[in-house]
């Protein structure tokens, strides 16, 4: 077998001295075509990727403060591809893709770069509102699960609903706060509730979808046999309980952010009240929306009562 030949050539070169350099003016336009530019590129991924996957979410985020806004899509980017890898991405290796994401958040955060624009700007957001890696690892090990396991109890339910969804709202709480720890600390226990509540009504809107289309359901022991009228009412009466507790800190939010996640609140709240209407047949048959137009009109009475001072 002939060898491969050598990358180098093998004769020897004759050293030269090289000519001395002189330093060449830095010119500051040049600057704006590395990092920073990189940099915004990334952000304008996290955002078309928030416009392109959920209109409700974009809706919200424009009623936050500009300087907000890029953060918070920066999660949602990072959060809503490792949900795509686990729940959509069927005919690849989902374990070894997974693997590899893991492994890229925590490089992209340790080095504060990644080459993947997503990853790119969650670290730059992460580093930038002082976030928790506790809350980016537990985000994962919850994502991780959604692999292979397909039903909870009791305690892997509530701990996986602290991983899906708690920890996401911790993470824009801490954006919300702009670095304020005390604030932090006081609205902690209310973000959690709202994340806890979104994540049910997901999973109550979802509830034949992921069965049918995943094998799988979030709430402890239930068989979709024996999903009744009983099962619905107690799963809503924990959203609503979780719901109260949420709108207490909304209420005490800046006043950058407290619009959005109002508007967030009142569009998640009239999805429950559609749920809450119909009979629990209903859910196992269609996923449950709200248009578009009536988006919009929850929009605009969400920014007159707040305008108004009448939340």
């Amino acid at each position: 077998m002939n060898a491969h030949p050598p990358i180098f050539s093998s004769e020897a070169t004759p050293e030269t001295t090289p000519a001395p350099r002189t330093a060449a003016p830095i010119d500051s336009e040049l600057l704006d075509t590395g990092k920073p530019l990189f940099d915004r590129v990334s952000r304008d991924c996290s955002a078309l990727t928030t416009k392109a996957y959920s209109t409700s979410f974009s809706l919200g985020i424009r009623m936050l403060s500009a300087e907000l806004r890029a953060p918070i899509q920066a999660v949602y980017g990072f959060v809503r591809f490792a949900d795509e890898i686990v729940d959509t991405f069927h005919d690849f290796d989902k374990e070894e893709l997974f693997r590899r994401f893991k492994a890229d958040t925590h490089l992209a955060i340790q080095e504060g770069i990644s080459l993947n624009p997503i990853l790119n700007s969650f670290q730059w957001a992460f580093h930038a509102y002082d976030m928790d890696i506790a809350h980016v690892d537990k985000f994962l090990e919850s994502m991780e699960r959604d692999l292979d396991q397909t039903a909870y109890d009791r305690a892997g339910y509530d701990d996986y609903i602290v991983g899906s969804a708690e920890v996401v709202g911790l993470m824009c709480l801490s954006v919300f706060v702009k670095g304020d720890k005390g604030q932090y600390q006081e609205l902690l226990p209310h973000a959690r509730s709202l994340g806890a509540a979104f994540q049910k009504i997901n999973f109550l809107r979802d509830l034949r979808a992921d069965w049918a289309g995943l094998g799988r359901t979030y709430f402890p022991g239930l068989n979709l046999e024996g999903f009744d009228h009983e099962a619905k009412q107690t799963i809503e009466a924990e959203i609503e309980s979780d719901f109260a507790h949420a709108l207490e800190g909304i209420l005490r939010l800046p006043k950058s952010s407290r619009l959005g996640v109002y508007m967030a609140y009142v569009y998640y709240t009239r999805l429950f009240r559609k749920i809450q209407r119909m009979p629990h047949s209903r859910i196992l048959e269609d996923r449950i929306r709200i248009p578009n137009r009536q988006k919009a009109l929850l929009l605009m009475g969400s920014y007159v009562r707040h305008q108004f001072n009448l939340l």
